[in-house]
């Protein structure tokens, strides 16, 4: 199996991620944002703030700690078929690296097979396990059609992302109803008008497409 150039650069990723920081150092740091917030860490609605930043934060950062070789666990066969495999509307939740604010949206993604299919469930983790980085669309975009075609070597894949990003609706521009598409198109996805037109329709026909 051929990792993905992305995913090579992952473990780059994880080994800087397992530096020496404690539970308890970060707690004093989401402690240290509350007190330059004004707010007082010691109330009763904060006590133990920290201590669930902490959780979640690790949680939505979990994609650091997973890899493509874990997260497929042998899920690839070899398939005699040739006809597009499409996923689409898989609800994505990402954080924006520059706010670290939600990025929340969905992704349609296709291949066409030249020999080998994979799980269709694995798509979806795929997508999930790179959304649980700190991100920006473009690459996120990118991390799971690259993903994809190093695993399956297939004729082509496909990858749209649709999002709104809280760091335009909460704050700066404010504008809510926003959303930003990003694609990623490979092998005959991107060579073949006709080919990229059928899966632009097939995600077309989603009742959550904008």
């Amino acid at each position: 199996m051929t990792l993905s150039t992305n995913d090579m650069r992952s473990k780059t990723i994880k080994t800087t991620a397992e530096m020496p920081v404690t539970e308890a150092e970060m707690m004093q740091a989401v402690r240290a944002l509350l007190l330059g917030m004004g707010e007082d860490p010691d109330r009763e609605g904060l006590i133990d703030t920290p201590k669930r930043v902490v959780k979640s934060l690790k949680y939505l950062s979990s994609g650091y700690q997973q890899s493509l070789d874990e997260l497929l666990n042998g899920a690839v066969f070899h398939e005699e078929a040739s006809e597009m495999v499409l996923v689409r509307d898989i609800d994505l939740f990402s954080s924006c690296e520059h706010h670290i604010l939600p990025i929340i949206g969905r992704a349609h993604v296709a291949y066409i097979p030249n020999g080998k299919v994979i799980g269709l469930s694995k798509i979806a983790r795929i997508c999930e396990m790179y959304a649980r980085r700190l991100q920006v669309q473009e690459r996120l975009t990118a991390q799971i059609a690259d993903a994809l075609q190093g695993l399956l070597q297939p004729m082509g894949v496909a990858v749209v992302i649709e999002a709104t990003h809280m760091c335009m609706v909460m704050r700066g521009v404010q504008k809510s109803g926003s959303w930003t598409v990003t694609s990623a198109m490979k092998g005959v996805f991107g060579e073949d008008a006709k080919t990229r037109q059928e899966f632009m329709n097939l995600i077309r026909h989603s009742p959550n497409f904008h």
